[in-house]
């Protein structure tokens, strides 16, 4: 059975994408610890980030750079947190936050289903300030 993570990566479920190749893609979290929480994913279904070929982690682990290094320009925290729980979900995924101390990171905190017009804007932002960072 495909995770959550592929069915929203195939658009069974939606998702608010602010990166996609054919190897990663990273999608806003519906229950985010702060506004820009962003998922980096591999398209493959792989469960422990132990599990992925060094050619795989590198990539996600380049995405997740670029993707922070928006995030810290359209966000302006202390830090952009970057995170490999996998509990959650059977799906490695890396979470980039962006962060003033290290409470942020912690998901007691998460916001649960945040609304899709503050999760669009901050799509929008992060959008934007990726074009910024690599234009």
């Amino acid at each position: 059975m495909p995770t959550i993570f592929t069915r929203i990566i195939n658009g069974e479920i939606p998702g608010r994408f602010v990166w996609r190749d054919e190897k990663a893609v990273a999608f806003l979290s519906k229950d985010p610890l702060k506004p820009g929480h962003t998922l980096v994913v591999p398209v493959e279904e792989v469960d422990h980030w132990l599990d992925a070929s060094p050619p795989l982690l590198a990539h996600l682990t380049e995405v997740a750079q670029k993707l922070g290094k928006a995030l810290q320009r359209a966000y302006q925290p202390t830090k952009v947190g970057m995170m490999i729980a996998g509990l959650e979900v059977p799906h490695l995924h890396i979470h980039l936050v962006p962060i003033d101390g290290v409470h942020d990171m912690d998901f007691a905190n998460a916001r649960r289903d945040a609304p899709d017009d503050e999760l669009a804007a901050a799509q929008e932002k992060i959008e934007k300030a990726l074009g910024d960072v690599s234009g």
